[in-house]
């Protein structure tokens, strides 16, 4: 039997707004994510700008990774109170099997060689 989540307003959320005391809401569950603010690629500063909100349209626009997903689970303290939560898909149900962090590295190496390229021959005439 699984424990039921305690659920929390987004008033009571609004209140923990601070670095020392973060809480966002995403896709409807409330999660403590001061802890994790100095580990966190983007920088702190991109959580702190939703802390104490629902940051659900932040979180969704920046494409975060299955393992982002995975990090945000552990971090669930409980349930906005009238909030919806959707089913999420994961980056390979999104793009087909292919998880698009892998594919944007290599773009961006193949974009580097070619100007590289051209920047040599044209260094050449």
């Amino acid at each position: 039997m699984s424990q039921e989540l305690k659920a929390y307003t987004i008033d009571e959320v609004s209140q923990h707004n601070t670095t020392d005391d973060l809480w966002i809401v995403y896709n409807g569950r409330v999660y403590d994510v001061t802890k994790y603010l100095d580990e966190h690629p983007g920088g702190e500063e991109v959580v702190v700008d939703v802390a104490g909100s629902d940051a659900t349209e932040a979180f969704n626009d920046i494409g975060h990774s299955d393992d982002a997903h995975e990090i945000l689970s552990g971090l669930l303290v409980g349930k906005l109170e009238g909030g919806v939560v959707k089913e999420t898909t994961s980056i390979m149900d999104r793009t087909g099997g292919e998880s698009s962090s892998t594919s944007f590295p290599l773009i961006a190496v193949v974009v580097f060689l070619i100007a590289s390229g051209a920047y040599y021959f044209l260094q050449l005439k």
